[in-house]
């Protein structure tokens, strides 16, 4: 058995995370529809056409590292899509689902932001430059969308959780 080295951990997980990205794009406008709050619908349609832009920038990376962009499966994001569908079914009506929601998109946030991170540093470490610069854009862009969740629970959502159900 071959030894595996950092390069094959990096393609690894970047076929982790194009998957997760490719199969977060199609959930997107499923939250979008499920939500009630205006601005977290609207957050919701933002970051899907971000996220678009995203899978376009890891096609780049993959041809960066000379490898053909294919995703692999990913059990971390169909756990936690499985259960913002369980928050969509179970509270939907209720007061609670937004903040249902916006908990499970920041759960995705959270994964894309360690994830990111994770593959900008091996990037660097590999000597692939310009698959940093474009690693680096998106994880500035998961922060951003995490803090954008972030106001929205503090400010509305998590309060109008509060409220008695339908």
């Amino acid at each position: 058995m071959a030894q595996k080295a950092l390069e094959d951990l990096f393609y690894d997980t970047l076929k982790d995370v194009y998957y997760a990205e490719r199969k977060i794009a199609k959930t997107l406008p499923k939250m979008a529809r499920g939500a009630q709050d205006a601005k977290l619908k609207q957050a919701f349609e933002t970051h899907r056409e971000e996220t678009e832009g995203q899978i376009e920038r890891l096609q780049k990376v993959f041809e960066i590292f000379g490898k053909r962009a294919v995703g692999k499966t990913c059990a971390a994001i169909e756990g936690i899509i499985e259960e913002g569908e369980e928050i969509l079914d179970e509270f939907k009506g209720s007061p609670a689902i937004d903040a249902g929601l916006l908990a499970t998109a920041q759960a995705v946030e959270h994964y894309e932001i360690a994830r990111y991170g994770t593959l900008k540093t091996w990037a660097g470490l590999l000597g692939l430059d310009e698959a940093v610069k474009l690693l680096d854009e998106t994880l500035q862009e998961e922060g951003k969308t995490d803090e954008l969740l972030t106001q929205l629970a503090e400010s509305a959502v998590n309060k109008t959780a509060l409220g008695k159900a339908a």
